[in-house]
């Protein structure tokens, strides 16, 4: 909290000429994005992880993928940030708050980052394979929906970027071996 103290007086997160995906606050809060991955990682999960910040209480969820843990196909770790989120605010309403994942949400997380009213997603790399905020689709800022989302992409991009191509590279690694 004491660091969020530091940047609140002196920084709006939704002003809109505020773009630098390396400003101080959103590497730090990324920073615990990356270390969300990693926990996924050591569980042999899609290196994932997702914090959310509310800017009146500051940190209020934070998570990793659990796809395969839980066998649910939507246990991303937007979705499980955003509902942790929800009940610590007990709402569903997440306004004031700021998603920070380690790659670009697919088109669920991105349809519920807009069903949720989150005013801003900052995320670290692309998925150019499943991408919904700029790669593929726009869903967060599809001018046919009632809401949208301010995204910024690409802070801390290439640590969040090597975490999943060490991951799937150590997964061909183990499969080419378990053939030979």
């Amino acid at each position: 909290m004491e660091l969020f103290s530091k940047f609140e007086s002196d920084w709006n997160p939704f002003d809109l000429s505020i773009s630098d995906p390396n400003h101080p606050f959103h590497i730090h809060h990324m920073s615990l994005a990356i270390e969300e991955a990693k926990q996924a990682t050591a569980e042999d999960e899609v290196p994932v992880g997702a914090v959310i910040v509310s800017l009146e209480k500051g940190i209020i969820a934070s998570a990793h993928n659990q796809r395969e843990t839980l066998q649910d196909p939507t246990a991303h770790a937007e979705m499980i940030a955003l509902t942790q989120a929800a009940q610590s605010l007990r709402s569903w309403r997440l306004e004031n708050c700021i998603l920070y994942v380690t790659l670009e949400p697919c088109p669920m997380c991105a349809g519920a980052i807009v069903l949720s009213r989150l005013p801003m997603l900052v995320y670290g790399a692309v998925d150019p394979k499943a991408g919904a905020c700029h790669s593929l689709y726009q869903i967060t800022n599809d001018s046919r929906l009632n809401h949208r989302c301010q995204v910024l992409a690409g802070t801390s991009a290439n640590i969040c970027g090597s975490l999943l191509t060490d991951f799937f590279s150590r997964k061909r690694q183990v499969k080419k071996e378990n053939r030979s």
